[in-house]
């Protein structure tokens, strides 16, 4: 039986690479340089995939309405470039995954709300077995997810209708994107969002291991 896709799009942040590490460290530096606690990993893991905003919420509570978030913002940016690439590795089996797709010929791209120079800044410094065929980020589209756009964006780069490409993503929005695209979509709940939220998200497919996906033989 021929697999059903041509291409698989994942995620970044928790879905592809485990970058919470380097985010916490960027945001309990800003708390150790203003005399407090740093916060465990295990309360900011879950945040990750929500970026600044959710870090700084957490870390400071501080939302993006409020007057002083821009200069927290800007300044956990600057931590986190200066170290974008420390601590953060492929989830175990991402490799394997990869390789699997580069043995078979098909194409795999990344679609990520990460903005695009902390994007390619990573992806620069990140070990990986191939390199992808197409890359979009949180500024590439007008809209970023929950917006289908870089989906369909996707999809476009790499010359394929949105129903040959499966995306892989931890976070709600990532599901939403991929629905309203007309692409199947597959829940990481390895992630940031435990194991028991991503199956109320009406993926087709849900995976507790990155490994999973191949033992579907969706590709």
């Amino acid at each position: 039986m021929t697999p059903p896709y041509k291409a698989v799009l994942f995620d970044l942040d928790g879905t592809l690479a485990d970058t919470a590490p380097d985010l916490a460290a960027a945001l309990n530096r800003m708390r150790l340089e203003r005399g407090m606690d740093a916060l465990p990993l295990a309360q900011l893991r879950p945040m990750a995939s929500h970026g600044a905003r959710g870090l700084i919420q957490v870390g400071f509570e501080r939302s993006p309405d409020d007057p002083e978030y821009p200069v927290l913002r800007d300044e956990f940016l600057r931590n986190y470039a200066n170290s974008i690439c420390v601590h953060t590795r492929l989830f175990p089996g991402i490799g394997e995954i990869l390789e699997h797709l580069g043995s078979r010929a098909l194409p795999w791209g990344i679609v990520t709300n990460k903005v695009s120079n902390l994007t390619l800044q990573l992806l620069a410094n990140l070990p990986m077995p191939g390199v992808p065929a197409c890359v979009v980020s949180g500024d590439t589209t007008a809209r970023p997810k929950p917006s289908p756009d870089p989906l369909l964006h996707a999809a476009t780069l790499l010359e394929l209708p949105a129903s040959d490409c499966i995306y892989i993503g931890d976070d709600l929005r990532d599901m939403q994107a991929a629905h309203a695209a007309g692409m199947d979509a597959a829940a990481a709940a390895y992630g940031y969002c435990g194991h028991r939220e991503p199956r109320r998200w009406g993926a087709r497919y849900v995976l507790d291991e990155p490994l999973e996906f191949l033992q579907l033989g969706l590709v």
